[in-house]
């Protein structure tokens, strides 16, 4: 992979998916490293009334838990019963198979749908900790799972669970004048995609806006890369810039006011912030190097971006107001699209070392970097809203698809394509 900047040189990004086509394979998330630590929990599959529900509720919920890389969910043959409830459960039953939680729970036709009641259960406290019930639609009973997975996930660990969020990423089939991309959204785990915009010309860099209605993204619909903002429900879309050379690498800063962003208009690539308001831009950086990347911190005040102003590709932080800029990153030759955790307290990346380019973590406080992937040639880190997980894009052979690693790099998945050529993908923020 002949890199530089993937973002700022913008065709990099879509340079593997435009080498091949690609069939259509099920969608179905592997498992390629799983945490010898996770919490042992058992998720009973739930009691079902009426007709079948056609989807596995209680499957889904020992999927999302799984995922976080926090839990092992025990297999389904190991389970020693199949309690509804409850109060028909024999703690001294589930201690024998090692588990410290137990999920019961059961479906009772409402409506057009079900409503779904659930018991969290501590094994080893022999008590019932968590009680609930969630109504649900037939076509949203994954929905319904996710939830339920996010409280029983918020109530072991003190952390709100993610995995009711989204991702919008980008897609690509067909081969050289052929080629198709789309921009699509879908649940954390790839599931319930529905396609935002369709073109015969590249698209990069989607980015949720911090309310989780509207996406930015570059589009090179027109023959030369433009940046968009597009509102997800009615499709209406605005466009914000098409100077000369490059559009690239948009961000929003976490009030939704400003886009962060890298233009070339006036020769060298820079970062730019740009008032939503009145569509005025203040240029950040001045160097003949390439910037580009933005991110913003949570709290708004830093800039985080990529640079080659030291001879390869490293990672700094511009202070708003002050215009001071520090180089964060040390360790190894290239160091590139970063993203602060939600907290932060780190920076999630891609670095290159001998085997190749992996999704990486940087502590701010000390430096140290943690290497979280094994993969090759990784890209396009994005991080859960509560900062446990960390999808990024990869390659599997020749095809792109996406990966699942937890933030500590002890549980690790792949989110194979239904169709072509993944990339770019990007994380929703919390809704609620």
């Amino acid at each position: 992979m002949r890199q530089m900047l993937r973002a700022a040189l913008a065709f990099i990004v879509m340079a593997l998916a435009a080498r091949t086509a690609m069939a259509a394979n099920d969608l179905t998330i592997e498992i390629t490293k799983g945490n010898d630590q996770a919490i042992p929990i058992a998720v009973v599959p739930f009691k079902g009334e009426g007709t079948s529900p056609g989807t596995d509720v209680a499957q889904v919920v020992a999927d999302d838990l799984e995922h976080s890389g926090r839990f092992d969910p025990i297999d389904r043959k190991d389970l020693i019963s199949l309690p509804g409830a409850g109060d028909t459960l024999n703690y001294s039953d589930w201690k024998m198979i090692n588990a410290n939680y137990v999920v019961v729970g059961k479906m009772t036709p409402e409506g057009n749908g079900y409503k779904i009641s659930f018991e969290l259960h501590d094994v080893l406290g022999q008590k019932r900790v968590l009680g609930q019930y969630v109504s649900a639609s037939r076509d949203q009973l994954r929905a319904g799972a996710h939830f339920i997975a996010d409280q029983i996930y918020k109530k072991i660990t003190d952390v709100r669970g993610a995995f009711s969020t989204q991702i919008a990423y980008v897609s690509a089939t067909g081969t050289d004048q052929n080629m198709q991309f789309t921009l699509n959204v879908s649940d954390y785990d790839g599931y319930n995609a529905r396609q935002v915009l369709s073109s015969n010309e590249p698209i990069l860099s989607p980015a949720w806006s911090p309310d989780g209605k509207k996406l930015a993204y570059v589009s090179f619909e027109g023959g030369r890369p433009a940046i968009y903002v597009q509102q997800l429900t009615s499709g209406k879309r605005i466009k914000l810039t098409s100077f000369k050379g490059i559009n690239g690498a948009p961000a929003w800063s976490p009030d939704g006011r400003r886009l962060a962003m890298s233009l070339s208009k006036s020769g060298h690539p820079e970062i730019y912030v740009m008032n939503l308001a009145d569509r005025s831009l203040t240029r950040l950086t001045n160097s003949s190097a390439i910037n580009t990347e933005p991110s913003w911190s949570p709290d708004g005040q830093h800039i985080l971006f990529t640079s080659d102003r030291s001879g390869g590709p490293q990672l700094y932080e511009y202070t708003l107001g002050s215009g001071q800029v520090s180089r964060k990153t040390f360790t190894g030759p290239y160091n590139a699209g970063g993203h602060y955790s939600p907290d932060g307290k780190n920076i999630f990346m891609v670095t290159r070392d001998d085997s190749g380019y992996h999704v990486a973590k940087q502590s701010l406080e000390n430096g140290r970097v943690t290497v979280l992937t094994k993969t090759r040639w990784d890209e396009a880190p994005t991080i859960a809203p509560n900062g446990t997980m960390v999808e990024y894009a990869t390659q599997r052979g020749t095809q792109g698809v996406l990966g699942l690693v937890s933030d500590d790099g002890k549980a690790e998945f792949v989110i194979p394509s239904t169709k072509g050529n993944v990339r770019e993908p990007a994380w929703s923020p919390f809704t609620d």
